[in-house]
């Protein structure tokens, strides 16, 4: 059975004082989480450290929300797999629709930043979707495929998440609909190849809807935005009910 990853990108949020009050409340939430799935933080690069503390002996990992593909240079703005590892970051969030419209990061890029990661121990959450205009025009499978056959290549699909995030979904208020999510999640894993694929669905996910999409034979968990920073919110996802 393929573990359920339940993901929050806290994005450019949550000052250190921020991530500690978060967590007082968070833990004690999910004391009595099923050990089916597991619960991944992904705070920005100044509370790392803090989170990973707090973390510690619970079932909370965390992850960074990029890394670079080089051990070590002039790569100013930059972080390496060897920095979070000092961390104890677990997992390392790539390719995800911001970076790539906001910096044109390429799937060529998005490819060497997970292999680096994977080759350093991390595990890549790898983003991949669709525009809202080429969805419209017919291209949302076309698209996914070639940012799945670029940003993949050389990747071990049993060290990996995939997670697909249409981006006219994601910080909208609107969700794909559970079916054609699950429908977009099962071909990803047929074009990845590998049926222990862990895939993820991302687009404004809450706390009303995360018991739909669980229920869905081919997502395998969220990356959630927005209502990973309310921790009774992001609790209730993260408990979410099996139908």
């Amino acid at each position: 059975m393929r573990k359920r990853v339940i993901a929050g990108n806290w994005k450019m949020h949550m000052t250190c004082a921020q991530a500690r009050d978060f967590m007082a409340a968070f833990l004690p939430l999910i004391t009595d989480l099923p050990d089916d799935r597991t619960v991944v933080l992904a705070p920005p690069f100044t509370a790392v450290s803090t989170m990973a503390e707090l973390a510690a002996g619970s079932c909370v990992e965390i992850s960074s929300q990029n890394v670079h593909w080089q051990p070590k240079g002039a790569f100013t703005a930059e972080i390496s797999a060897e920095m979070l590892l000092e961390h104890k970051v677990r997992y390392s969030i790539v390719g995800h629709s911001e970076p790539r419209k906001y910096f044109s990061e390429s799937d060529e890029q998005i490819n060497h930043r997970a292999r680096a990661a994977q080759s350093h121990g991390l595990i890549p959450i790898v983003c991949v979707g669709e525009s809202d205009e080429q969805r419209e025009r017919g291209e949302a499978e076309r698209v996914i495929r070639r940012q799945i056959e670029q940003g993949l290549e050389g990747l071990d699909p049993n060290n990996l998440v995939v997670a697909y995030e249409p981006i006219w979904a994601i910080g909208t208020g609107k969700t794909c609909e559970s079916p054609e999510a699950n429908r977009i999640c099962g071909l990803i894993r047929s074009w990845v190849g590998a049926t222990d694929l862990v895939v993820q669905y991302g687009g404004s996910v809450k706390p009303e809807n995360i018991d739909e999409l669980m229920s869905m034979s081919d997502i395998d968990g969220v990356l959630v935005g927005g209502a990973s920073l309310k921790p009774e919110g992001f609790a209730r996802i993260a408990n979410y009910q099996d139908s």
